[in-house]
């Protein structure tokens, strides 16, 4: 032991070796993977992701071979993919898909054209935000389904009433995520312009909305995840075509695995849609 190693111990100073804040950890790779906020390679992160779901799949096709669950309930993987399978070929799956496609991304389209400048407002100015949150907080727990008759009163059972739908259940919840992406941008920014002679317009197009678009896309991704979940509920009014429709129509002669294709078909839509906003977000915004 050096000198100064003998006199912290004499002074009953603990040495560094013994203080666990002090000493450096190797972790093996197992606790690695698993560290409090760690990182992920993002090989690593897909071979884990298609792992898990690989797992769950061989996990739910051996229910369903033994047989555990009537497959009238729960049919398996293989199932389900040959009725998939089924319906793409012989019942335009695609053509359902894209019609619900464009109706969710008619609908997403308008709520976000109304929600960001609402919501931009909402936050810049407290009289508008005193105004309208409280009737926006009212109206966004209401339920949806409950409101399918009014909008067949108010739109009659074409496609007015299904856009009308999918817009209710996403604009009450995108407004006040973008009024939050508003709040969240630093009052040193507007500062700034002032100096430099900004005014109101510049401050809210060229300052904030800058600032908060990274925020901004992602609370536009999530949001279109919600919209697609009530596309069931505005594809049983009186409609005979899209993945509402299908699946509606494969309840009701309890065609099990073709419910659950169709609900796969959506899933599928979601998460290519997902994953193709993520990379245009890491994209444009490779400063993050």
């Amino acid at each position: 032991m050096s000198g100064e190693g003998a006199a912290a111990e004499g002074l009953g100073i603990p040495l560094a070796e013994d203080r666990p804040e002090m000493r450096r950890e190797v972790l093996p790779v197992a606790p690695r993977l698993f560290a409090f906020r760690g990182q992920l390679r993002r090989r690593t992160s897909l071979a884990i992701a298609l792992g898990a779901s690989a797992a769950t799949l061989l996990a739910w096709e051996a229910v369903a071979r033994a047989g555990l669950v009537n497959p009238l309930f729960l049919p398996g993987p293989s199932a389900v993919m040959g009725a998939l399978v089924q319906m793409t070929v012989s019942q335009d799956l695609l053509w359902h898909a894209w019609v619900s496609t464009v109706r969710v991304w008619i609908a997403f389209a308008i709520a976000a054209a109304m929600a960001i400048p609402i919501g931009m407002l909402m936050s810049s100015y407290r009289p508008i935000g005193a105004a309208l949150e409280p009737m926006i907080d009212f109206i966004r727990y209401l339920p949806v389904p409950a409101l399918v008759p009014l909008s067949i009163i108010w739109f009659g059972v074409g496609e007015n009433t299904k856009i009308f739908l999918l817009w209710l259940g996403t604009f009450f919840q995108l407004v006040l995520l973008v009024a939050d992406d508003m709040r969240r941008v630093p009052n040193e920014y507007f500062e700034i312009a002032r100096t430099v002679g900004a005014n109101q317009r510049q401050l809210l197009t060229d300052v904030a909305f800058r600032a908060m678009l990274p925020n901004l896309v992602d609370s536009l991704r999530i949001t279109l995840g919600w919209c697609w979940t009530y596309l069931i509920i505005a594809e049983i009014v009186a409609a005979d075509r899209g993945l509402g429709f299908v699946i509606w129509t494969a309840r009701r002669y309890m065609k099990t695995p073709e419910v659950m294709a169709g609900v796969v078909a959506i899933g599928i839509i979601g998460l290519i849609t997902d994953q193709l906003l993520r990379l245009a977000h890491r994209r444009a915004f490779r400063y993050l």
